[in-house]
């Protein structure tokens, strides 16, 4: 009778690790989906705050140079932060695909589960810990002089 309850807890204990577990995919799952909106948001501002030409500064004290220097340069930084903020997206979405594939929280490149803890941090993470180590050596070596 004694194994009988040993099993009984280790059952037990088991489906409450999977609930527990299931819990978190789930709330991974709507950080997901809530970083994808505020992405989406952020973005639409960002496109709707562009200043269209005819609405230009006039009147630099440095002339017309200047004023296209930093015209120049406010697009360069939207269009980096538009970028980043694209690329982010596009993570945040594949990771959602993966819910809807049934793999999220597969290592894309061994298969193996990714580290909970590392999915807590980085919820659209694409390798497991130790495939992100190594792709980050393999730049190192591809781009180092010698």
């Amino acid at each position: 009778m004694w194994s009988g309850a040993k099993q009984f807890i280790a059952n037990l204990k088991g489906k409450q690790e999977e609930e527990a577990v299931a819990n978190n995919i789930n709330l991974l799952r709507s950080r997901l989906e809530n970083d994808r909106k505020h992405l989406i948001d952020e973005l639409e501002q960002l496109r709707a705050s562009v200043r269209p030409t005819e609405e230009r500064r006039e009147g630099s004290p440095f002339g017309k140079r200047e004023e296209e220097a930093t015209e120049s340069l406010e697009l360069e930084r939207r269009l980096a932060i538009e970028k980043q903020m694209k690329d982010q997206l596009a993570d945040v979405e594949h990771a959602l695909q993966k819910f809807e594939e049934g793999t999220y929280g597969l290592c894309e490149q061994c298969g193996q589960p990714i580290d909970p803890a590392r999915l807590e941090a980085l919820p659209q993470a694409k390798l497991c810990l130790s495939c992100k180590s190594g792709q980050g050596k393999n730049a190192k070596r591809r781009f180092s002089p010698g």
